[in-house]
């Protein structure tokens, strides 16, 4: 709900949505950048990302622009490997590359388009099969669920309460997966699939602890639902008197909340992102996404699954709305946000910044490589200058 730009309304008190289909909170701005090519020849194919290295070497990586020829804001990204990636965004609009982004196919669906949907999260298991989240009240909340490359897609679920408004996705594996919704009735709702995002199911809330005022999810990045292994699964929040993370264990039956140590307190403020490299080890980052405010605190982490958050040391120096691990390194991980990506080889206990341009969302595939979305088309991939 806290969606990346938006006024923030209570819990329980009647929302609107606004022209980018969100409620919460309305107006934010991040730089400008145009979706325009980086293959100029100044960047190199990385191939696998353990290449570069955990310092060193990570000072030669930069993104390389992948011309989109779109205008959206592309919040929800999936990275399959180093040729295929998955967008989605506003507009109803979904993007599919199988060249490492030389060409993009518009594969949006066909309602989705016509409706001018919010498409926040997409998970995607290859090339043809992906399934994507469009979030908003009531029946703007809807999964979409695609079996060949986007050429046709199903609606697997459409929200029919007024009072829920869905944010993120996530999948354990090809079958089992969970979508969780602001409070209804002083608890986040959970949505759970057991065939893959053909069907779904809400989950009985006794498992979830009681929302606090204000609290809700930030569809910011399709990052606020993260999982690991084949249970594990993590719930980011912003918006209340402190930002919390909630774990379960059990695929969404039950959830235990620890507190980030995120600055919150404010509708605009809390946990953007959460990214887990294995059911141990997670990253944190977040702040506040008022353009021109400081987010002093930005990044934390933990190394028990979840149930204890410790500052970074040297955070990332704003805001922060999307956090993905690099694979084949032993503890480097990439921050995004608005005003530019940073990188820890520490583990997230210490940030440096990287490059400046604005990304909105990050993720990295098990070949190793690293792809980023954002505003007005914007989509890199990391590679070697």
């Amino acid at each position: 709900m806290l969606a990346a730009a938006l006024t923030v309304v209570p819990v329980g008190a009647p929302a609107q949505a606004d022209s980018d289909g969100t409620r919460g909170i309305h107006g934010m701005q991040g730089a400008s950048g145009a979706g325009r090519s980086g293959e100029s020849g100044k960047f190199g194919d990385l191939g696998e990302l353990g290449e570069l290295g955990e310092s060193k070497d990570l000072r030669s990586a930069g993104w390389a622009l992948k011309q989109t020829g779109k205008d959206a804001r592309f919040r929800g990204l999936a990275a399959v490997s180093r040729t295929t990636a998955w967008v989605a965004g506003s507009k109803g609009t979904v993007l599919r590359t199988v060249d490492g982004g030389r060409s993009w196919q518009d594969v949006s669906p066909p309602a989705a388009a016509a409706e001018g949907l919010e498409l926040r999260d997409i998970e995607a298991f290859d090339a043809r099969r992906a399934v994507a989240l469009s979030i908003g009240e009531g029946e703007a909340s809807r999964v979409l669920r695609t079996e060949d490359g986007g050429k046709t897609w199903t609606e697997a679920f459409r929200n029919t309460d007024p009072r829920a408004f869905y944010d993120c996705l996530t999948f354990f594996d090809s079958r089992h997966g969970l979508a969780v919704s602001d409070p209804v009735d002083g608890r986040f709702r959970v949505l759970s699939t057991d065939d893959g995002g053909r069907s779904w199911a809400v989950l009985p809330g006794a498992g979830m602890p009681d929302a606090l005022p204000g609290e809700a999810g930030f569809a910011a990045s399709g990052q606020c639902l993260v999982s690991a292994g084949s249970r594990d699964a993590w719930l980011a929040t912003g918006g209340g008197p402190v930002a919390r993370i909630l774990h379960s264990a059990d695929r969404g039956r039950t959830w235990r909340a620890a507190e980030s140590g995120i600055p919150a307190g404010d509708p605009a403020k809390g946990v953007f992102a959460l990214a887990f490299r294995d059911r141990t080890t997670g990253l944190a980052v977040g702040g506040d996404y008022r353009t021109g405010q400081a987010s002093p605190q930005a990044a934390a982490v933990s190394a028990d699954a979840g149930r204890n958050w410790s500052p970074s040391g040297t955070p990332p120096p704003a805001y922060r709305s999307g956090a993905a691990w690099l694979p084949h390194t032993r503890a480097a991980a990439i921050a995004v946000g608005p005003t530019g990506t940073d990188v820890t080889t520490d583990g997230g206990r210490s940030w440096r910044a990287l490059e400046p341009g604005s990304f909105d969302t990050v993720d990295c595939a098990a070949d190793g490589s690293c792809w980023a979305a954002g505003e007005k088309g914007r989509v890199g991939r990391l590679e070697r200058r």
